[in-house]
């Protein structure tokens, strides 16, 4: 796994080639492109990896909290919401 920031899928964002979703990024909803990722289609609550705007992975709930453990333990603070 790569070390990244974890986020959930909100929703899909239609056009834009289905390359786009809305993600809660602690606590902040991004658009993020899904591009990259080609393991079949995304759903609401599923939490992805992103790096630079992109989300690289699919992960579970255990996954994500292990790269918010491992950012924290570069010195970045946990949101509130994540």
């Amino acid at each position: 796994m790569c070390l990244g920031i974890p986020g959930q899928v909100l929703e899909l964002i239609e056009g834009y080639g289905d390359q786009l979703a809305l993600v809660n990024v602690s606590g902040v909803p991004r658009k993020i492109n899904i591009g990259l990722l080609d393991d079949g289609p995304l759903e609401p609550g599923t939490w992805v990896i992103i790096h630079m705007g992109f989300a690289l992975e699919r992960v579970d709930a255990a996954g994500a909290e292990q790269a918010l453990s491992g950012l924290e333990l570069m010195g970045r603070e946990r949101m509130p919401d994540g």
